[in-house]
């Protein structure tokens, strides 16, 4: 069975937008350089018709990609949210035991990350170390620059 994959009210709205965009005017637009391309002549020496048609082929299957993931979406249940541990959506503020920087993310579905923002991917290896942890607990992290102590500071929605 496929896997499921988790998201916010927003993101899957973001994702069923971009899928109407690319269905609707991407499609079409693709649809017309091929057919104004084909009116040109001869098809097999006519780059401007096999450039349209690979990127129709490339259209069609990011269209079939982002179908297959809108349709194993799940919308995660922010009322059923709490504080007690760190779970996917919390705020999780940290602080590095070694350089004592004080950081604060959001741990976010894969497709909603954003780490100039804050929005951290659930499945990132800081995001994997914090989850089901509480307020006071100390963790080591295994970065790609080695492990690193971080102390939970505050969880918050």
């Amino acid at each position: 069975m496929a896997e499921i994959i988790y998201v916010t009210e927003e993101g899957l709205q973001k994702l069923k937008e971009e899928l109407d965009q690319l269905r609707n005017v991407e499609r079409p637009s693709i649809s017309k350089q091929i057919a104004e391309a084909r009116d040109k002549g001869d098809l097999s020496e006519n780059a401007e018709y096999s450039a349209a048609k690979e990127a129709q082929g490339l259209l069609e299957m990011k269209i079939s990609k982002l179908e297959d993931v809108v349709a194993r979406s799940r919308v995660i249940d922010e009322t059923k949210r709490d504080t007690s541990t760190v779970r996917i959506l919390n705020k999780v503020k940290i602080k590095n035991k070694s350089s004592n920087a004080v950081m604060e993310y959001q741990l976010v579905p894969e497709s909603e990350a954003n780490f100039k923002i804050g929005k951290l991917a659930v499945s990132s290896p800081i995001a994997q170390g914090l989850i089901g942890k509480k307020v006071g607990d100390i963790v080591q992290i295994k970065v790609p620059s080695g492990v690193i102590p971080f102390e939970i500071i505050s969880i918050s929605l």
